[in-house]
């Protein structure tokens, strides 16, 4: 292995301590949101006593992504990204505080979490767009699966702790205990982040014209292309201009659906775990949270930089693979491995696609590319439950499984040219 192949290491990645920062920053932000949620499900639940209410409050953080994404993304471009992740954890803060004391209606609530929900995409894209600048080269990788190990770690560790902050506080001081680990975080950010100069706002995005006329925007990477300065622009405007100009190149499409499809429908066949096992199904959960986690740590420490690369097509494949076992109808012990095997063929394939990716996208609008690719992820898992869910009613809950790892292959095939790398 070459120098240039040498995979980063740990010790690199927190030698940075902008990344540190980062890190610690991005651990309360996940633990606090689990917190949140979980009390704001409670709260509503015992206001209206509906069990479905409740369910609806807990998962409504997550519905505002597709919206923010689709008009709002290019903020993330145009704000510093200190600022733009300070603003995210106070509106975090006065969110927390309204809910919890202003003695607002449970519709008012919820509609409250909606429209400030709408903005979480573009602060987490600022946070994303950052980690090249920080870790540059292989390292971004590396940090990447820190971040996506850390998410689901304190994701568990948030509903744990959460739990025993409610019984011991009620949900009004579980949601006080989120504002002030915000208030902690942004603390963190505007003391241990430098003050990085917005991406876009200066340096102008990529243009559509060209002082000949029009250029086709999937040509913007192979053509001189002349730049606009988005200064005075609509955020929505620009922000669906860029999505068309990502969606029209060609090589960042078949990346971004890369990223989408395959992870989409595993992520329905894990939703099928509960009515497939029932009460034990928290079992095959974990399991694919230590899937997670092994594929990380593997695949993004042990694996060279080209060998993820060359690995991310056939890891795509077999992320789908295990998934067909369901047809056997396993018990909860081989479902648990399964469903490890799947989330570690799942995880193992993304990591071979950030270099890519980073590659792929213009500098100038890397906060909106990794934005909407992260809203795309999350959109894409909820629609990939609700149509293996809609499977299961039709035929069986393992049957959906099944037809779930059916599909990731399938996807996985169809996008094999993004999956691979190109010849040298």
């Amino acid at each position: 292995m070459t120098t240039q192949e040498r995979g980063a290491t740990y010790t690199e990645v927190f030698a940075s301590g902008e990344f540190r920062v980062l890190f610690g920053s991005f651990t309360l932000l996940v633990a606090g949101d689990q917190v949140k949620m979980l009390a704001l499900s409670a709260l509503v639940y015992a206001r209206t006593g509906s069990p479905g209410l409740s369910a609806a409050a807990y998962m409504l953080g997550f519905l505002p992504y597709a919206v923010g994404a689709t008009f709002l993304l290019s903020l993330a471009d145009r704000i510093r990204p200190r600022a733009l992740m300070i603003a995210g954890e106070l509106v975090r803060v006065v969110t927390c505080l309204l809910i919890a004391f202003a003695g607002l209606s449970v519709w008012a609530m919820l509609v409250l979490v909606l429209v400030t929900g709408l903005f979480s995409p573009v602060f987490g894209a600022a946070r994303t767009a950052l980690l090249p600048d920080l870790l540059p080269g292989d390292a971004f990788v590396l940090g990447r699966s820190v971040l996506t190990v850390t998410a689901a770690g304190a994701q568990i560790g948030g509903l744990a702790v959460g739990g025993g902050i409610l019984a011991a506080a009620g949900p009004s001081g579980a949601l006080a205990v989120t504002a002030a680990l915000s208030v902690l975080a942004a603390v963190v950010l505007r003391f241990g982040l430098p003050d990085f100069p917005a991406r876009g706002a200066e340096a102008g995005l990529p243009g559509e014209r060209t002082e000949d006329g029009d250029l086709p925007a999937g040509e913007a990477e192979h053509r001189d292309v002349r730049t606009e300065k988005v200064r005075g622009r609509g955020a929505v405007r620009e922000t669906l201009r860029v999505n068309r100009v990502l969606l029209a190149d060609a090589r960042v499409r078949g990346l971004l659906l890369a990223q989408w499809l395959p992870v989409a429908f595993a992520a329905g066949g894990e939703a099928m775990l509960v009515p497939y096992l029932g009460n034990v199904a928290g079992f095959a959960l974990a399991a694919a949270s230590v899937g997670l986690a092994v594929g990380s740590f593997v695949v993004g420490r042990l694996v060279s930089p080209s060998g993820r690369e060359r690995l991310a097509f056939p890891m795509a494949v077999a992320s789908g693979l295990p998934l067909l076992v369901f047809a056997f109808q396993p018990g909860l012990v081989g479902a648990a491995l399964l469903v490890l095997l799947a989330t570690v063929g799942s995880t193992s394939y993304e990591l071979g696609l950030q270099r890519w990716f980073v590659a792929a996208v213009p500098e100038a609008i890397r906060g909106q590319g990794f934005g909407l690719a992260s809203a795309g992820m999350m959109t894409g898992q909820a629609a990939g439950a609700a149509l293996v869910g809609v499977a299961a009613e039709l035929t069986s809950p393992h049957m959906a499984i099944v037809l779930a790892g059916a599909t990731v292959v399938c996807c996985s095939l169809a996008l094999h040219r993004s999956l691979r790398p190109e010849p040298s």
